[in-house]
């Protein structure tokens, strides 16, 4: 990506700005009006968290609170989530959910028994999408997340640490109204988190992990947004040369009527009136003089009516005339409360009745719309026009340009219409909006967007630009060509030359560098470095734990005194000695050791056998001094079985599970399928991941057939919907204009057919939401 379309934005060590931070905590008063939700302490010793226990609450956002979030999230194609959270073990649930119906739009998940993270959302192209993170949260331990996505990026930070990045479908945050707003669970039936959640916070801009760990290390913002905006040009593009198109085709009429001998008559309504001549329109006396049409209102000589009568417009007439009173007055079926009266008729009506309905709607005869109120009708003029009598029944265009009430600018003439006007260009001019034109030519003045490595051609009404030899792309962007391609997010900067992302080498940027094989990391003894993709972090080693510091290189590691907190297997007879990283098991001077085992302060001997009293679903041995625990065996023929560590022998209906139709149950230790998805039934949670789909071999177009949820090779790429987009494979629309592959635009000519480029082939379809 070139330098002049990186965008760099900076982020202060304290974090993002109050209006660009959204404290999902705050904006639901979580400790005020929740039940199921305990406020207890949290990570720090002064902070603030809540407990989320029984699976009977309802922890949702009101509607105006979550229009309130969601209005700030609609759009975004940058935003991090943020929280600190400790979820007990052997828990699935959901942190966070924002969906619409079974449209789950942005949602994390954090699974124990698969031990996965899941972000669940829908791509631009309106699918569903899960991406799914191998890693365990549900340790009952306090772990920082941050879930950053820039684009189609998504960056996973646990404990201040990069563990994932990875180029992805790009979400759409095109989230509908009444869309609803869950914390610690995805409904009022499923997916209810366990466990301590506090700081959960929405931050609305790129690289918003730094807020919540401002000691890492800053990187470069991502330009991930940059297709967006050669998306968003190649739209404009369109659009102008449509309205373009237009507008030369209107100037060409009017050159034409410049050259026309016109004879000096007036025409109105269809006729042609002499110079000179004089008729009644309506309510006007008008005249033609010098090609001219001058209409003024008719006047009305003041009328003096008798007691009996009173002054009326007659339908036809544009002065009022005496007319007798109203007859009898009809029965009116409202109650007399809502009856009222009126000065200008003797008999009542019902309150809210529609005079426009009883033919007052014909009084208003000219440019003029009928309004009722409350004690009658009035007749207003539309738009554009102003009244020629004083009740507004007949009315009149204002002529905008003979008054001077225009917004016609520079080399342009103002044109009256009916209601409105318009700017034509002056002959040899070029339109620069609605109000004004220009003669410049964009290519010699610089006023053109062609790339630096494009070629500007000046056209009647704009430009046009295309790439240089050697490289690819629309003119407004162009792009160097590498053979084969830059891999993991590497950029080409010129022809056959790959700049390579942070973590990456080789000439397509296809090898992961190890950091810690190559020696550029140095974590601290006490750590041991875990080489990740494009990155890695340092990793307490065996006998050591984090001080909850966090820190990048490992310094936040302490030792675990095993014999302190007596997770040490030394026999009854034996002495522990506390060493750096572990531990040893000495035998007092003097005596001989036997192969008895200590555990929990109590004396286990050889080869004696029993279950962990901090986890009963665990049982342990002594052997020859060493204490061996292993995850019990379950055998649910055996009728004696332990419910709690076998669920999938559990027959008791409170273990059972409710289908998302909420309709079917299913047993503890049930599997099914639901929307390609497996699902299974454990102590009555319900945990669902993705089916795993073989891969695709040498395909290029895939698709997935309706009633299947795994993708197969197609021939034809206008019926795939997942291909891999080669952008030097381009198309050219029908102004000759190059697309990238993946880009779409409206059909010139047309406001419901949209096209799509794919690896040099153009598909267009019919837009049902356009018709």
């Amino acid at each position: 990506v070139e330098s002049r379309y990186i965008i760099v934005r900076l982020v202060a060590g304290s974090g993002a700005e109050p209006a660009q931070r959204v404290d999902v905590l705050e904006e639901l008063k979580l400790g005020e009006s929740f039940s199921g939700v305990l406020q207890v302490r949290g990570f720090h010793n002064q902070s603030r968290a809540f407990l989320f226990q029984d699976s009977w609450r309802n922890v949702r956002a009101s509607a105006a609170v979550a229009e309130g979030l969601l209005q700030k999230l609609r759009g975004r194609i940058e935003f991090t989530l943020l929280l600190t959270l400790k979820q007990e073990r052997l828990n699935s649930g959901v942190i966070l959910s924002i969906h619409h119906s079974e449209q789950r739009f942005l949602e994390l998940e954090s699974s124990a028994p698969r031990n996965e993270i899941r972000l669940h959302y829908h791509t631009q192209d309106q699918r569903p999408h899960t991406e799914v993170f191998p890693y365990r949260l549900a340790d009952d331990r306090w772990h920082k997340i941050s879930v950053g996505v820039s684009s189609s990026h998504i960056v996973l930070h646990v404990d201040c640490s990069r563990i994932y990045e990875r180029v992805v479908d790009t979400p759409a945050m095109d989230i509908p109204a009444l869309s609803s707003v869950w914390l610690g669970q995805r409904n009022a039936a499923h997916g209810f988190y366990k466990g301590i959640m506090q700081d959960v916070q929405l931050v609305l801009m790129p690289q918003g992990h730094i807020s919540q760990c401002p000691d890492l290390n800053r990187t470069c913002p991502t330009c991930n947004d940059f297709h967006g905006l050669v998306q968003k040009i190649m739209e404009l593009q369109d659009l102008l040369a449509k309205t373009s198109s237009k507008l030369a085709r209107a100037e060409e009429k009017m050159k034409s009527l410049d050259g026309c001998y016109c004879e000096k008559t007036c025409s109105l309504d269809g006729e042609v009136y002499r110079e000179g001549d004089a008729w009644i329109d309506g309510c006007r006396n008008c005249t033609c003089s010098n090609g001219t049409v001058k209409c003024e209102a008719v006047y009305c000589p003041p009328l003096l009516c008798a007691p009996d009568t009173a002054p009326t417009y007659m339908p036809g007439a544009c002065c009022k005339e005496c007319q007798l009173d109203d007859p009898p007055c009809p029965e009116l079926n409202c109650p007399e409360l809502e009856q009222i009266s009126l000065t200008d008729r003797c008999c009542k009506v019902c309150r809210g009745h529609d005079f426009c309905a009883e033919g007052s709607s014909q009084i208003c005869v000219e440019n003029s719309e009928c309004v009722n109120l409350e004690a009658g009708a009035c007749c207003s003029c539309k738009d554009g026009f102003r009244s020629l009598r004083d009740d507004s029944a007949y009315c009149q265009d204002i002529d905008e340009c003979a008054e001077g009430k225009h917004y016609c600018r520079e080399n342009t003439v103002c044109v009256n219409t009916p209601g409105s006007f318009m700017c034509i260009c002056h002959t040899g001019y070029i339109r620069i909006d609605d109000y004004s034109c220009t003669e410049h030519d964009e290519c010699v003045t610089g006023q053109h967007d062609c790339d630096e490595n494009a070629l500007c051609f000046n056209t009647v009404g704009g430009h046009s630009c295309s790439c240089k030899p050697g490289f690819v792309g629309n003119g407004t962007v162009c792009r160097a060509l590498c053979d084969g391609l830059c891999q993991n997010g590497g950029s080409c900067i010129s022809p056959d030359t790959c700049i390579c992302q942070q973590g990456f080498t080789g000439k397509r940027c296809e090898t992961d560098i190890d950091e810690c094989l190559d020696g550029f990391v140095e974590c601290d003894s006490r750590a041991t470095c875990v080489n990740l993709p494009g990155w890695y972090h340092c990793e307490c080693r065996d006998g050591y734990h984090d001080n909850g510091m966090f820190s990048a290189n490992g310094e936040s590691c302490e030792d675990i005194d095993e014999c302190e907190m007596e997770r040490h297997s030394c026999a009854n007879d034996t002495v522990c000695f506390n060493m750096d990283g572990s531990y040893d098991c000495r035998c007092p001077h003097g005596k001989n050791c036997s192969g008895d085992c200590v555990h929990d302060n109590k004396v286990k001997h050889n080869s004696q056998i029993w279950v962990l009293d901090s986890d009963r679903c665990s049982v342990c041995s002594c052997q020859n001094g060493l204490v061996m625990c292993r995850r019990m065996v379950c055998d649910c023929d055996n009728p004696t079985a332990d419910l709690f560590c076998c669920p999938e022998c559990d027959p008791r209906i409170s273990s059972q599970c409710l289908h998302q139709n909420g309709v079917l149950t299913y047993s503890s230790g049930d599997s099914w399928v639901e929307n390609c998805q497996q699902c299974q039934c454990l102590r009555g949670e319900v945990d669902c991941w993705p089916i795993s789909c073989p891969p695709v071999q040498d395909c290029e177009f895939t698709a997935i057939p309706e009633g299947e949820c795994c993708p197969r090779c197609v021939t034809n790429p206008c019926q795939a919907n997942t291909i891999s987009n080669d952008i030097t494979k381009t198309c050219t629309d029908e102004h000759g204009i190059s697309r990238f592959s993946g880009s779409t635009w409206t059909k010139h000519g047309t406001e419901c057919i949209l096209c799509q480029c794919k690896n040099g082939h153009v598909c267009c379809s019919v837009d049902p939401l356009c018709l």
